[in-house]
């Protein structure tokens, strides 16, 4: 006869049921069970249960089953501390605790490492230490568990020092303890300490483990003070641990190399991975992109060939994967690859991750197609800050600024604050549009949210107010700077090189040497913009040899331009084109175009038909070289050149560009077109345009405004006298107070009976008229410009 089966306990019986259990229901069942069933069950099975609930409950049902318990001990504590640690409610974490030593309850190692752990999630150095103090009491701070924990507490809070003393006096040290400390070093950015302390790892003669070593080459990724040997030594320590095929590792020391600019031996490593995932591509593809200025458009290519390997061998790319390789097409250009990556978001249902969401957007505007980015904008679940700004970044860059100020507006109703960044974009936007009112209200807002501070802020302003025509108001931002790098002064610089204040200019550029601030290039430009507005030959012509001789600059296309235009202003046309001729930008249309101007200026016709050859054999499409060539035929009387200079255009298909001028009220930004009579004021407009005339009509009859006017018919005499700068300048005569100044913007150069037309109306209204035009500022004050006629 067999023998009988074993009892099987009560105990034994809901532990195995409680084992079983995958969901609240099924705990709270076998909860009422025991209820009904076994109310004298044991504490070892009332703590099993406790554990089923904080593990499938959370701690709101686990503190009801510990109030309801007969009888508790440590573990009872120790699993509610340790549950709600995890749910972040680290206040109830450690009422528990305190709770738990008024109970009388004999904290162990474990209640005190969970309090440890609660303290190191929530940043509390200040309680942690409280709980030091006690663990000190008990006689535990010294044991291996108590002393790690205490470690990581401390290194977690970023108290090393104190970290270290715990470390140095505990009885006993594990992988635990030199892994918790290593990686507090490196946390802390103390690297020297970190390599110290794997150094004496070393010497005591332990193993070392993978998180070890990945500490150590996370301290070497983001060193750059730390030399390359010691990054090579710490790759031969993985190698002599056998850890060289562990894929964790292999990332890590991949991207160690392309942080420190060893690009081929993270892919000589990259190369002996035997079988990479996609931890170890993603290392790859992010090391190929980490200094575009060092390794050119090649190497993003290689990037987006092993994006394509990583697809061909089956695996699944991640958000990181693909933020690298959004990177990657954005700097090698390659329009149709990231269009197909962004067909592999959409499939992998990533798009509306904000981080690629602003990188898309990024890429979008980079490739000017901002539409595309703007609905990617509007797909994404989630718009903080960064796409935001993103986004009207990709506005101002495509220079659509009235889209990046309604966007900005936007943005503050929907509550979100701006960063620095987002400030900076707007203000560059009302720059562009010379809307100085819009500016000013989100300088103060600025000063309100403390950005004011920055140097990035300021220039900013420096750069809104002067591109808004108020260069007094851009001087004085300078002047209020707490600390001015060279953007700064070189935005003072160029500020007042624009409006024709040359010997300002130079003389804060002689300050800016006092100062011993570095000029960059854009500081030469201004200098060298100053000198040409200013006629000073000699000195723009001495500014230049400086820049290339003492400071190593390379002139840009810019500076040659502006040593075109000094040339040309002084009437020294031939060793401008002398000059052109011996420049590396020989080839590009915008030098030559310069000179084109100065010779409609000086009247050059022989040698400006020549120039304007050369620039339509480079750039037969460009509307502007066949103006300048057109009103060099019309200042000189050459009605048929210049009637045959109009039949070339329409022939070759060349459209000019239509002349836009825009004005900012109380209102809003007004913005004309010439012959424009869709203003709803346009009555009021021109009634005030004809009144103006024909108050200038009599000093007009001699002069230059005359004569040119005498050699156009009468239907472009009338289209002249609608050119949209009048109109602009005729309604801000309507609404602006006879004190304030007429700030008017244009996209084109000002033509010439524009100009005199301006001039004459500061005098006979007595009104200072600020024009900006694709050129320079020009101030007409009291019947002149500041430009000397020559622009």
């Amino acid at each position: 006869m067999p023998p009988p089966p074993p009892f099987v306990s009560m105990d034994a019986f809901y532990l195995h049921l409680l084992r079983s259990c995958a969901a609240l229901p099924h705990v709270a069942a076998v909860h009422a069970h025991i209820a009904r069933a076994h109310p004298a069950a044991s504490l070892f099975l009332r703590n099993s249960l406790l554990a089923a609930y904080c593990r499938l409950g959370g701690p709101l049902p686990a503190a009801r089953l510990l109030d309801e318990m007969p009888r508790r001990n440590s573990v009872s504590f120790n699993l509610l501390i340790d549950t709600y640690s995890r749910a972040g409610l680290a206040d109830h974490s450690l009422g528990t605790f305190a709770r738990a030593r008024v109970s009388g309850v004999k904290a162990d190692r474990f209640t005190y490492a969970a309090a440890l752990a609660t303290c190191s999630r929530a940043g509390d150095v200040r309680t942690g230490k409280a709980v030091h103090a006690l663990a000190v009491l008990e006689g535990l701070s010294k044991g291996v568990f108590v002393s790690n924990s205490l470690i990581s507490m401390y290194a977690r809070c970023g108290e090393m020092d104190e970290a270290r003393r715990v470390f140095d006096v505990a009885d006993e040290h594990d992988d635990v303890s030199w892994n918790s400390l290593l990686s507090g070093y490196v946390r802390a950015g103390a690297r020297e300490e970190m390599l110290k302390v794997f150094a004496l790892m070393c010497r005591c003669g332990l193993g070392w483990n993978s998180f070890a070593l990945g500490s150590v080459i996370k301290c070497c990724s983001s060193g750059v003070d730390i030399a390359g040997h010691i990054a090579e030594a710490v790759h031969g320590c993985v190698v002599k641990a056998g850890l060289d095929t562990d894929v964790f590792l292999a990332s890590a020391m991949i991207d160690m190399y392309a942080k420190r600019g060893a690009l081929s031996n993270a892919v000589a490593l990259f190369k002996l991975v035997q079988d990479p995932n996609v931890i170890v591509f993603n290392a790859m593809i992010a090391g190929f992109c980490r200094d575009e200025a060092a390794v050119g458009k090649e190497v993003m290519i290689e990037a987006l060939n092993l994006y394509s390997e990583l697809l061909s061998r089956g695996m699944e790319p991640t958000e990181f994967t693909f933020s690298s390789v959004l990177r990657a097409c954005n700097l090698a250009g390659e329009l149709e690859f990231w269009k197909q990556v962004h067909g592999q978001l959409l499939k992998h249902s990533l798009q509306g991750d904000d981080y690629i969401g602003s990188a898309l957007i990024d890429l979008y505007s980079n490739s000017g197609c901002t539409e595309d980015g703007y609905r990617c904008f509007r797909s994404l679940y989630k718009q903080d800050i960064v796409t935001w700004t993103s986004m009207i970044s990709g506005f101002v860059q495509n220079e659509l600024f009235e889209k990046a100020l309604r966007l900005f507006q936007e943005l503050l109703c929907y509550g979100l604050k701006p960063d620095l960044f987002t400030i900076s974009s707007v203000m560059n936007a009302c720059a562009s549009l010379a809307v100085a009112r819009t500016g000013e209200q989100i300088q103060c807002f600025a000063t309100k949210s403390g950005f004011n501070r920055f140097s990035v802020m300021g220039n900013s302003c420096i750069h809104m107010y002067a591109r808004s025509g108020d260069v007094d108001a851009a001087t004085l931002r300078f002047q209020e700077m707490e600390s001015r790098d060279v953007v700064s002064w070189s935005a003072v610089i160029s500020s007042h090189a624009q409006h024709g204040c040359a010997k300002d200019a130079l003389r804060i550029f002689n300050e800016m040497m006092d100062a011993e601030v570095v000029p960059n290039e854009i500081t030469f430009l201004g200098v060298l913009t100053a000198c040409s507005h200013g006629g000073l030959v000699d000195e723009g012509l001495g500014y230049y040899e400086i820049m290339k001789m003492e400071y190593g600059l390379a002139p840009t296309i810019k500076h040659c331009t502006c040593v075109v235009d000094l040339l040309g202003r002084a009437g020294r046309l031939g060793d401008a084109e002398a000059f052109i001729r011996d420049s590396v930008f020989r080839d590009d249309p915008v030098v030559w175009r310069s000179l084109l101007a100065s010779c409609r200026i000086h009247g050059d016709i022989e040698r400006g038909q020549l120039v304007a050859d050369r620039i339509m054999e480079l750039e037969p499409t460009s509307s502007a070289s066949y103006v300048i060539l057109y009103n060099m035929y019309l200042d000189a009387g050459e009605l048929s050149l210049a009637s045959k200079t109009r039949d070339l255009m329409k022939e070759r298909g060349v459209k000019k560009e239509p002349g836009l001028s825009w004005i900012e009220l109380k209102s809003g930004v007004h913005s004309f077109v010439a012959g424009d009579k869709s203003h709803p004021e346009s009555n009021a407009i021109y009634e005030k345009l004809a009144d103006m005339l024909s108050k200038i009509e009599k000093v007009a009859s001699t002069g230059d405004a005359s004569r040119e006017s005498n050699d156009i018919s009468s239907r472009e005499q009338n289209l002249e006298g609608c050119h949209s700068e009048k109109l602009a300048v005729a309604f801000g005569m309507i609404h602006l107070p006879q004190s304030a100044p007429i700030r008017v913007l244009k996209n084109l150069r000002v033509c010439r009976d524009c100009h005199s037309t301006m001039k004459l109306i500061s005098g006979s209204e007595n009104r200072e008229i600020i024009l900006r035009d694709a050129i320079r500022f020009h101030h007409f004050r009291g019947g002149a410009c500041s430009c000397g006629d020559y622009w």
